[in-house]
């Protein structure tokens, strides 16, 4: 992103489905263009939000002056002003005393706050060494910091009486929300290094009604983060750093590994898998290096995030619960015992996501134009969590940076993240039950079909873009791009395409 300044300037002309305000502006040469894509201009809710302030930006008004509120600047406090108001709706619950069920009647619940103690974190105990741990090794290494953190603060409260003294589940969550919060300033920053002409794409990470939701309801944006800056060392053409990012996010939540998925099909097109094998291997190099010590020292409570996910039903918020619990809890393997894997659900997940991915492999191929890296990875991860059976109501924090890399639209990403919140205002009713002014199973299925439906619509405007690259807003706003996030992807020729049912080699 250049910050030189700019003469008077006209935008680029707007998207198919950009605001119906007027026809195109005059064209002019590329050396007045601004040098990034001006979001009042091409976007309806942007240009009517700006109302607010003046209007949409002039088309005689220059870009690249600021001296200090630069896009990134804003886009971080934008993110910074959203992270203070989760931190004031999470801050009932802060100190862990949840009588009279107000985790869920101030919306505040926490995985963090009760695994505190259960983990042995209160006492200093090292994740999975001394205490087992459900999570991958990365998020009980990032719990563990958070409780050294919180009993520095203890500490020093203590000794130097100058410092207001709280409970210890109390200090160790505060020090985990800023770590989060910190996470979240990369995911920001990552989105804005990864969408070039677009560095106001950004805001919609930093303003997201999700981040507000959930951005400390577990640790998965620590996750989310290695991720973001993964896909951001992608687009500079780096593989093997992004390999060694996405390694270490896998080492934290296992969604990370799904992105390799999608660059390997990516790849594959442009004829580019030695740059995907360097990636692979650096994922499989980085993970192994965290993984592998606790694995030796500890492979009974290393292992348990594996047994548990093999063994765990149905999470509450799937359409395979909603299935189960329509049949009476007769579908798929009936009733079963304490600890009994689910055979049968196992069995039909891991056949829907080969089937998601297949059908995402025939789509990267038979596409006119091949897909952008943000809209693959986007479509990849969002048909694993519609087809898993586990979807925990932060996981949708995974598909936050992707969508807004996929499609970067107002309007259709906030449409989806007021489902998930509702959705989680619903589930927290739900737990606090019909007979506590709470509400009843069929309004908690109601909100999770209402999200899936939601998601579904969003995964299929990406796919129209997919098919008709003359619709893709990031394509359209700003001539001559091929895929922003590309790296070593970004313009190449293509290699291998599907012709009909046969592979063919492009000449």
């Amino acid at each position: 992103m250049s910050s030189s300044p700019t003469g008077p300037s006209a935008p680029a002309p707007p998207p198919a489905d950009g605001p119906a305000a007027s026809a195109d502006p005059p064209a002019v040469p590329a050396a007045r263009r601004p040098d990034r894509v001006v979001p009042t201009w091409s976007d309806p809710v942007a240009a009517q939000a700006s109302e607010a302030v003046g209007g949409p930006w002039g088309r005689h008004a220059v870009t690249g002056r600021a001296l200090f509120w630069t896009p990134l600047r804003v886009c971080l406090l934008f993110s910074t002003c959203v992270l203070a108001l989760a931190w004031l709706k999470q801050s009932p619950c802060a100190d862990g005393d949840w009588a009279g069920s107000v985790q869920y009647t101030h919306f505040c619940y926490s995985d963090t706050v009760p695994l505190f103690g259960i983990h042995g974190l209160d006492g200093g105990a090292v994740p999975y060494l001394d205490s087992a741990v459900e999570y991958p090794v990365l998020t009980g290494a990032f719990a563990a910091l958070a409780a050294l953190l919180g009993r520095g603060y203890d500490d020093l409260a203590a000794a130097a009486g100058l410092l207001p003294q709280v409970p210890p589940v109390q200090a160790y969550y505060v020090a985990t929300c800023l770590l989060l919060s910190l996470c979240a300033l990369v995911t920001t920053r990552a989105v804005l290094g990864t969408a070039g002409h677009r560095p106001w794409d950004a805001a919609m990470v930093g303003l997201s009604p999700l981040l507000f939701v959930h951005a400390f309801t577990n640790w998965d944006l620590f996750a989310v983060a290695l991720a973001a800056c993964g896909l951001w060392a992608w687009a500079r053409d780096r593989p093997v750093l992004a390999g060694v990012l996405l390694g270490l996010g896998t080492a934290a939540k296992l969604f990370p590994v799904l992105l390799l998925g999608a660059l390997f099909l990516l790849c594959l097109r442009a004829g580019r898998l030695r740059e995907w094998l360097r990636a692979a291997l650096a994922a499989g190099a980085a993970w192994l290096a965290v993984d592998l010590p606790v694995a030796v020292l500890a492979p009974e409570n290393w292992s348990l995030f594996f047994r548990l996910n093999s063994t765990r039903p149905a999470d509450p918020d799937t359409v395979w619960n909603v299935l189960i619990t329509a049949s009476g809890g007769t579908l798929f393997d009936g009733p079963l015992a304490e600890g009994e894997a689910p055979t049968v659900l196992n069995a039909l997940v891991a056949v829907c996501v080969l089937a998601v991915f297949a059908a995402l492999g025939w789509l990267v191929l038979r596409a006119p134009v091949r897909p952008r890296v943000g809209q693959v990875a986007f479509l990849l991860v969002a048909g694993f969590l519609l087809v898993t059976k586990v979807w925990s109501p932060q996981y949708s924090l995974w598909l936050l940076p992707l969508a807004v890399l996929a499609r970067p639209r107002w309007r259709s990403l906030l449409a989806w993240q007021a489902t998930e919140a509702v959705l989680w205002g619903v589930r927290m009713l739900w737990y606090l039950g019909a007979d506590s002014r709470g509400v009843g199973t069929e309004w908690f299925f109601l909100a999770v079909t209402v999200r899936d439906v939601a998601v579904l619509v969003l995964v299929a405007l990406v796919v129209r873009d997919v098919w008709h690259p003359d619709e893709d807003v990031v394509r359209t706003s700003w001539p001559g791009v091929d895929d922003p996030a590309g790296g070593p992807l970004d313009g190449a020729e293509d290699r291998v395409v599907l012709h009909g049912r046969r592979l063919s080699p492009v000449r």
